[in-house]
C-alpha cells in the first residue's frame, strides 16, 4: 500500500500541463530560477511557485541555493518521468 501511495504522490507532481513543460524546460536549461522559469514558460511567478512547490515535493525537481538565488533543476526521478510522457506522444 505504502508503493502505490508513494507513486500517487510522483504522478500528481507531474499531472500538469504546465508541470510537464517546466520539467522539459529544466532538463533543456538546468539551473534557473524561479522567476527564468516563469518568464520562460510564461506564467505569473506566484502560478510558477506552486507548480515548482509541487514538482520539488514530488522529487522531480531539485532546488540549489547559490547566493541570494535558489537554482532548479531536474532530479533523475523527473528525467525517467519525462522520458515515460515522450513515449506518450
Amino acid at each position: 500500500m505504502k508503493r502505490f501511495r508513494h507513486l500517487e504522490g510522483i504522478v500528481k507532481g507531474f499531472a500538469n500541463h504546465r508541470r510537464i513543460e517546466i520539467l522539459a524546460l529544466l532538463e533543456k536549461t538546468p539551473e534557473l530560477s524561479l522567476s527564468e522559469v516563469s518568464e520562460a514558460v510564461g506564467v505569473d511567478f506566484r502560478t510558477a511557485g506552486e507548480h515548482m512547490h509541487k514538482l520539488v515535493a514530488s522529487g522531480l525537481v531539485m532546488k540549489r541555493n547559490a547566493g541570494k538565488a535558489v537554482r532548479h533543476a531536474v532530479t533523475p526521478l523527473g528525467h525517467k518521468i519525462l522520458r515515460f510522457c515522450r513515449t506518450l506522444e
